[in-house]
């Protein structure tokens, strides 16, 4: 019964870290960090989900988790159980597991669905896009509204629109490519991947919708500052505007789109200049990895 209350205690302590982090702004200041802190939040949330119920049902071994899994599964092959495990413990068990089973599948589905759509992107691109000497290194598609994007992938595509290259200053282009190239170099699609896989698994849960929003800021606000490295806060922040106004805007499915997210509060984050809190993101760092290690030790003791 101890392993329950500390799968169920990892559990609460993953949703109130949520909360935290949800209505923090030092965040923005430390995407990458805030990223991580994320992570570790849905990893933990995704075992304590699986391992809550097993537990339950393997409390008559008065074992831990992983031992009194092994215990189950010697007991099983023999065809033999131990007095007080009948069919509800086994379905409780069994219910960890298609918890398991259902955030496996759904993730599984996630990547396929996602890798469909960027392979007809990508055919599609190869169709319809053309090269510029303007924007060496992408794609331009002659299209009136303003699009940025990224195919992501094993070789990835950045893409701009024709309305897009009248749209910006030579400057500001730069800065769009340079956000773009971001995504493509630390694949935010895959720091994504874990998230809506957790949506689609656990739809009825609000704070997963919104970690997922939350997680899709910060990777757009993680590659506003690695263009900002490159090309300074003005070209980037005025791009940024320019999307803003100009309404309509293009981001196909399976791709990272510069103009997809709280354009007025990047903005507003590049023109301010505030150092990232480092003391209060390692502390965040810490107990976040606490709330995911203590599932993982559940299921190793």
């Amino acid at each position: 019964m101890a392993h329950t209350l500390h799968f169920a205690g990892a559990m609460l302590a993953c949703w109130l870290i949520a909360q935290i982090l949800a209505g923090s702004t030092w965040t923005w200041r430390s995407p990458r960090v805030a990223i991580l802190c994320w992570q570790a939040i849905g990893l933990g949330v995704g075992l304590s989900a699986m391992g809550l119920p097993i537990a339950l049902g393997l409390a008559p071994y008065r074992l831990g988790t992983g031992s009194a899994l092994l215990a189950l599964t010697n007991d099983l092959w023999h065809g033999t159980l131990p007095a007080g495990l009948g069919a509800v413990h086994l379905g409780l068990v069994g219910v960890g597991f298609g918890i398991g089973a259902v955030l496996l599948t759904t993730t599984v589905r996630s990547i396929h669905g996602t890798v469909r759509a960027q392979r007809r992107h990508r055919e599609l691109l190869t169709l319809v896009a053309r090269r510029d000497p303007a924007v060496p290194g992408a794609l331009v598609l002659d299209h009136p509204s303003a699009a940025a994007y990224c195919l992501p992938g094993v070789k990835p595509r950045v893409v701009v629109s024709a309305g897009t290259l009248d749209l910006l200053d030579r400057a500001e282009l730069e800065a769009v490519l340079a956000h773009e190239r971001a995504h493509a170099q630390e694949r935010h699609d895959l720091v994504l991947l874990p998230f809506t896989a957790l949506c689609r698994a656990l739809p009825w849960l609000r704070w997963v919708r919104e970690a997922h929003e939350r997680v899709g800021l910060l990777v757009e606000m993680r590659a506003d500052d690695k263009a900002r490295e490159l090309h300074a806060e003005v070209p980037l922040a005025g791009a940024l505007r320019r999307f803003a106004a100009a309404g309509h805007r293009i981001t196909p499915a399976g791709t990272l789109g510069l103009g997809d997210r709280d354009l007025d509060v990047r903005v507003q984050r590049l023109l301010v200049a505030e150092r990232p809190p480092r003391l209060l993101g390692a502390v965040a760092l810490a107990v976040t990895t606490t709330a995911a290690a203590l599932p993982i030790s559940l299921f190793l003791s």
